[in-house]
C-alpha cells in the first residue's frame, strides 16, 4: 500500500486514506525528505524504488543519482525520463547512457571491450591486445579497467573465468 501513495502524487491522483507507521519509506518521500526515503528503500532491498525517491527529488543531484541508478538496472525508460528532467533544469553533460549494441551485448560490453576480452581470455598481454587492434597500450588499459568493473573483478584470470561462466564465447579460434 505504501508504494502506492508516492505514485498516486507522482500521477497526481486521488490517494487513497491510510495512515502509514514511521519507519514506512513512504512517508519520508511525502514529507520531501528524498535522501531518507532512498536510503529506507534500499535498506528494504527496493532499488527501483530508491531511484524514484532520488528522481522526485527534481534536483539536479538527486536526478543525477537517480539515472545512474537506473542505468544500473537496466529501467531505460526511467532513464529517459530523468535525462528529459535533467534537460529540462538546464543541466549540462547529461549521460547518454550505453550504445544499443552495448546494451544487446550479453555482458553488457561496447564492441572494443568485448575485442579486449576476447584477448584477455586467448592469454594475451595488453602489449599483445594493443598491437592486434592497432591501439595504444594504455588504451587496452582502460578497456580492461573497464570491462572488470563491468563484470565485477579484480583480475584479467577473474575477467575470463566470470566471462567464461557467463557464456561469453570469443570469436577468436
Amino acid at each position: 500500500m505504501a508504494t502506492i501513495l508516492p505514485w498516486a502524487r507522482r500521477l497526481g491522483v486521488d490517494a487513497p486514506d491510510v495512515t502509514l507507521p514511521d519507519a514506512d519509506p513512504a512517508v519520508a518521500l511525502l514529507a520531501g525528505d528524498h535522501e531518507a526515503a532512498a536510503e529506507a528503500w534500499d535498506a528494504l532491498g527496493m532499488p527501483y524504488e530508491a531511484a524514484l525517491a532520488h528522481f522526485d527529488s527534481g534536483t539536479e543531484e538527486g536526478l543525477r543519482e537517480a539515472l545512474r541508478r537506473f542505468e544500473a538496472l537496466g529501467a531505460s525508460a526511467a532513464g529517459g525520463a530523468t535525462r528529459r528532467q535533467l534537460r529540462q533544469l538546464g543541466a549540462r553533460s547529461i549521460p547518454a547512457g550505453a550504445r544499443t549494441a552495448t546494451r544487446a551485448h550479453p555482458l553488457g560490453l561496447t564492441r572494443r571491450e568485448a575485442e579486449v576480452l576476447e584477448g584477455i581470455c586467448a592469454g594475451q598481454t595488453n602489449a599483445e591486445i594493443a598491437a592486434e587492434l592497432f591501439l595504444s597500450a594504455r588504451t587496452v588499459d582502460h578497456h580492461v579497467s573497464s570491462l572488470m568493473r563491468k563484470l565485477g573483478v579484480s583480475t584479467r584470470a577473474h575477467a575470463a573465468s566470470e566471462a567464461q561462466r557467463r557464456g561469453f564465447v570469443p570469436s577468436r579460434n
